[in-house]
């Protein structure tokens, strides 16, 4: 039998929730495959379709995306200093003064932060 993934391991892999491919599922979006109990399974091919779908629908290679809130800005003459509320974490970025303004960034203003790093250290607590 060819491997399948359940409908928890394929959110997991898309980054949605299973109630997001239980629509897409309806919508024909995507292509689930049914057991005799009606328990949805996704062959990997599906499964690298639709990451596939997902990934050009971005304009980033980026993967990492944590949508939240801007909740500090501070410009100086060409720096400035994002501070982001994204769920339960603290995301503080450094760009310039320039590209702050054209993004309208303020408080209050939805924002997402793309981490794209070549590096990551983990550290035990």
């Amino acid at each position: 039998m060819e491997e399948r993934l359940g409908i928890g391991a394929a959110a997991q892999a898309l980054g949605v929730s299973p109630d997001t491919l239980r629509r897409w599922d309806r919508d024909g979006r995507i292509v689930f495959e049914r057991d005799e109990a009606g328990r949805r399974w996704l062959a990997p091919q599906e499964l690298a379709r639709a990451v596939r779908d997902r990934a050009g629908a971005n304009s980033s290679s980026a993967r990492n995306r944590l949508a939240g809130v801007v909740v500090e800005v501070k410009r100086d003459g060409v720096m400035a200093q994002v501070e982001l509320a994204c769920g339960p974490f603290r995301v503080v970025s450094l760009m310039s003064r320039e590209a702050a303004d054209e993004l309208g960034l303020r408080p209050g203003v939805p924002a997402s932060a793309v981490v794209k790093a070549t590096t990551v250290i983990v550290e035990r607590s």
